[in-house]
């Protein structure tokens, strides 16, 4: 009779398990990738364009120049998220071994840490000393709650140094075409700007907003706060080549 208790209690969980449909967006490792790599692509090819134009420097150089800044940012910003995760997946390495190493050697100590966890959710001793028995049964279940709520570490994908450097590469290029589109089409420098800056503060409109929508912050607070330091990088850029220009 108690087995079929169970059992029934299971069948339920897992219909009301299969009813309910989470809300939560997962991928946030990727996203972040993406808008580090756009954001950056779109404000530093274009300030450094719109720089240039201020120097009065004609549309293929600037275009030659916001290539080769596009390429070295996309290689540099790459390498960058590549050692950035790599040394997080070293570090889970480092940690995981320890708290092996810790389990085996010191069990009782790591049983009352994982007693002490339990407490700060309001699990009482009689309640969540059953618990610490069963992960002591299973060392490598003990091992990954240990290293989720004791140390925060969540398992890396092995993959994700590789594919963080792919996506804010080629984000980095993405964002960082569009400042530069109108000088491949337009040869004065000057016209060429303009047209730039419409298109690409509406691309960081655009961008702000979805980042909003993403990050779970307000779109339109997300949007005026990227098209703004897009529009103070690229100022800046132009007002420092004008002065030295008068100089």
């Amino acid at each position: 009779m108690a087995e079929n208790g169970h059992k029934d209690r299971d069948e339920k969980h897992l219909l009301l398990l299969q009813d309910h449909e989470e809300k939560h967006f997962m991928s946030s490792e990727i996203v972040r990738d993406i808008i580090l790599g756009v954001s950056d692509g779109l404000t530093v090819p274009f300030a450094l364009a719109a720089g240039l134009s201020g120097a009065d420097v004609p549309s293929s150089i600037i275009l030659i120049a916001g290539i080769a800044e596009v390429a070295a940012g996309a290689i540099s910003m790459g390498l960058g998220g590549y050692l950035a995760a790599k040394s997080e997946a070293d570090h889970y390495s480092r940690e995981l071994k320890r708290e092996q190493e810790e389990i085996i050697a010191v069990p009782d100590i790591e049983a009352a840490e994982c007693a002490e966890i339990l407490a700060q959710y309001g699990v009482e001793p009689h309640e969540y000393e059953p618990v610490v028995n069963a992960l002591r049964r299973n060392p490598q279940a003990w091992l990954d709650f240990m290293m989720k709520f004791e140390l925060g570490l969540e398992k890396p994908d092995p993959m994700r140094a590789l594919q963080s450097a792919l996506i804010i590469a080629i984000s980095y290029v993405i964002g960082g075409s569009v400042p530069l589109i109108p000088y491949m089409l337009i040869p004065a420098a000057t016209k060429a700007l303009l047209v730039s800056i419409a298109l690409t503060l509406g691309a960081l409109l655009f961008f702000g907003l979805v980042k909003g929508y993403f990050t779970g912050n307000q779109p339109f607070k997300s949007a005026f706060q990227t098209v703004l330091i897009g529009a103070i990088a690229s100022a800046a850029a132009y007002s420092i080549a004008k002065v030295f220009q008068r100089a």
